[in-house]
């Protein structure tokens, strides 16, 4: 029986299988629905995505992605932060500044080292975020923003009126969509600080989305609500977001390694 070794790792509660290509035989195996079969909190290891790590020619590494449904997102926040660290230990980087390519063109994180030289987190500088503009749907304004991957946002003034099992699905495919979208809905605590709650595409509700934190913090930003820095409350945790004078999307967060194992094909 063939198996294939795999680290779980997390982002403030959102999860990966992360499997690296180098050392695995992965050519001719149907990833999209291994992933599937994986991700399965039931019966495989469970997780709310794949991350594998392949040699790249355009950067130092490339990430491919995949959902729990197998499909293959552009880009993933709290994933690149996760794969930015496995890799930075792994090959025991000099550098701090890794170039990382992914559907959503070439990103780079940046290892954030403590005094004693271990790693404290992981800032990535996600690109220039894109307003498309606004689509009223279900009762709520929505900004359409894309980080790469496209998020829909809407303000509220209370989150817990908000059936995020019920309202996610109905609009990550609604028609304006053309590739689904990424839900998520911000509450302004303050100036410097939002809450949100997260539907991811492809995935359902999950604990963070770093895409979906620097999509939350821009639309805020747009709306006037939060200056060029702001905490953003998850439900697994705090991201730091930060909208550079570059015009880039900063974020800054924790990315832990859970457990090694094996899975039996």
């Amino acid at each position: 029986m063939e198996g294939i070794s795999f680290i779980k790792v997390q982002g403030l509660g959102n999860d990966f299988v992360l499997i690296d290509s180098r050392s695995e035989k992965l050519e001719g195996l149907n990833l999209n629905k291994i992933a599937v079969e994986i991700c399965d909190r039931h019966f495989g290891v469970g997780a709310d995505g794949v991350l594998i790590v392949w040699p790249s020619q355009k950067a130092h590494y490339r990430m491919q992605i995949f959902n729990p449904d197998g499909s293959e997102p552009e880009m993933c926040g709290n994933g690149i932060r996760c794969f930015a660290r496995y890799v930075y230990e792994k090959d025991k980087l000099k550098e701090e500044v890794i170039s990382v390519e992914t559907l959503a063109g070439i990103i780079l994180p940046a290892i954030i080292l403590d005094s004693a030289g271990a790693v404290a987190g992981v800032e990535v500088d996600m690109g220039i975020p894109k307003d498309e503009g606004e689509v009223v749907l279900q009762g709520f304004k929505f900004r359409k923003i894309s980080m790469g991957n496209p998020h829909a946002v809407a303000l509220v003034d209370d989150l817990s009126d908000i059936d995020l099992a019920e309202i996610g699905p109905i609009i990550e495919m609604n028609s304006h969509f053309p590739n689904r979208t990424n839900v998520e809905f911000i509450k302004v605590l303050n100036d410097k600080e939002i809450k949100i709650l997260v539907w991811e595409r492809g995935v359902g509700e999950t604990l963070a989305c770093g895409t979906g934190a620097c999509a939350s913090m821009a639309a805020a930003s747009l709306e006037g609500k939060v200056g060029k820095r702001a905490i953003v409350h998850l439900p697994g945790g705090d991201l730091d977001i930060e909208w550079s004078e570059e015009n880039h999307i900063l974020m800054r967060g924790p990315a832990e390694s859970v457990f090694e194992g094996k899975y039996y094909l």
